[in-house]
């Protein structure tokens, strides 16, 4: 996206915050809200396609672990994406919101028979994890054709980025097939040699915090691998390489950086040869796509001190940032501060932590910030959340699920909302704890 946009979705999300509080989706019956930007969701959509214009290929899938809400990922259907999915859920996700089997890719590193089987039967794309899976897929199709593409995961082992739990290609990486151990190079010739219907290669680097070069270098060893196969084998039996996704995000500023363009400008400069038509490039992008579009606004029900430090208790903590409230070097989130109206705080600044509701210490989505001074009935918002915060709950302390909403804003500058998931009642939270087999133990003879 350029600047300009940048500054819309900014602008766009401000009168949304203020419109929630107007409409009574965010104040003290609603304390925590999740608000997604239906334009700029779509408008990375177009970011992501116009990088990758010709003349290959491209196949762009939404990796559904970043935001497994049924809504949004009906928006990126109807946007023209396919999906990527790494277990049954996902998969029956993907299914509900339209996308039909063949722009589904699977991707779990530990599919089950039956999970396979209904991939093999449906024509979903299926990335094989390791030599025991292929063994299993050899069983079940038994002679048969399968109904999809079928590609094998490689792990380029090309090290890991600045956050070492996201990076997969690290020499010990759980995932796919290590290309620097001894002999996986040989055997991974072997298995297309002797199968005819494998005709993939997947590679992913990582994401948050993997530099463009070293993507690019993970996905520069997938193109030679897949090059000397189809060199060794004497015809192109590799039709389709699997890029995977990991664009970092920018959680420091409003603006874009690295975009799509960059991404595309750094592996056409490493490996050429990977867009001149004759592989079909598949993309796993998620947390790129939807992180900056979203924002989580929750209500400062206290403030108080300690030690000298202020503190903003609120009702968004490990249950919706989890990452961020464990990880906070890694994660950090940008934070701003609007009155009980909605309106952006001005005036004098302090330095403060945020804190959300959660029993245990390290509970602060933000430390020793300097931010306009807070009050009781504040809003604070957490911007640059649309990806993983709050469609993947944490559910410490058995706090409830908040509502999520998308907006658009109309041409006379007036937002307009949709429901995409119902904010999760106590007695919900309660049900789920077992409610129904309440006397199971108590009632568990010991004859």
């Amino acid at each position: 996206m350029t600047s300009g946009s940048a500054h819309q979705r900014g602008s766009a999300r401000a009168a949304a915050l203020a419109r929630a509080v107007e409409d009574g989706l965010l104040g003290p019956g609603a304390p925590l809200v999740g608000l997604l930007d239906v334009d700029a969701v779509l408008a990375a959509v177009s970011a992501l396609n116009e990088a990758f214009d010709g003349p290959a290929t491209v196949h762009h899938t939404f990796a559904a672990k970043a935001c497994g809400l049924v809504p949004v990922l009906r928006l990126l259907a109807d946007a023209g994406m396919g999906c990527e999915v790494a277990s049954p859920g996902e998969l029956e996700q993907a299914l509900a919101a339209g996308f039909p089997y063949d722009r589904l890719v699977f991707d779990s590193p530990a599919k089950t028979v039956e999970e396979l089987e209904t991939a093999l039967t449906h024509g979903i794309a299926i990335n094989l994890d390791n030599f025991q899976e292929l063994a299993r897929v050899d069983r079940l199709l038994a002679g048969r054709e399968p109904a999809g593409p079928i590609g094998l995961r490689v792990n380029p082992q090309v090290g890991a980025g600045a956050i070492g739990a996201m990076s997969t290609a690290t020499a010990t990486s759980k995932f796919g097939v290590a290309l620097r151990d001894p002999g996986a190079v040989d055997a991974v010739i072997d298995a297309f040699a002797r199968r005819p219907w494998l005709n993939r290669l997947h590679a992913h680097v990582g994401s948050q915090g993997c530099p463009l070069p070293l993507i690019a270098q993970g996905i520069g060893a997938a193109y030679e691998l897949a090059e000397r196969i189809n060199t060794e084998l004497g015809h192109p039996r590799i039709t389709g390489l699997d890029i995977g996704g990991g664009l970092p995000v920018n959680f420091a500023g409003e603006g874009d950086r690295p975009t799509y363009a960059d991404y595309v400008a750094e592996l056409r400069d490493a490996v050429p040869g990977l867009f001149d038509g004759r592989y079909t490039l598949v993309t796993e992008f998620g947390r790129s796509l939807l992180a900056k579009s979203g924002t989580i606004g929750t209500v400062v029900e206290y403030t108080k001190s300690a030690g000298g430090r202020q503190i903003a208790v609120t009702h968004a903590g490990a249950q919706v940032a989890a990452r961020t409230v464990f990880m906070p070097e890694s994660w950090p989130l940008r934070v701003g501060v609007f009155d009980a109206a909605g309106r952006p705080k001005q005036g004098p600044t302090e330095i403060v932590d945020i804190a959300g509701p959660c029993c245990f210490a390290g509970d602060l989505t933000a430390a020793a910030r300097e931010l306009p001074v807070i009050e009781p009935g504040d809003v604070v918002a957490l911007y640059d959340t649309g990806a993983y915060y709050f469609s993947s709950h944490f559910s410490y302390n058995s706090l409830p699920r908040p509502a999520v909403y998308g907006y658009r804003t109309g041409a006379d500058g007036r937002v307009r909302f949709a429901l995409v998931r119902e904010a999760q009642s106590v007695r919900e939270v309660v049900e789920e704890s077992g409610l129904a087999h309440a006397d199971a133990l108590v009632g568990l003879g010991t004859d």
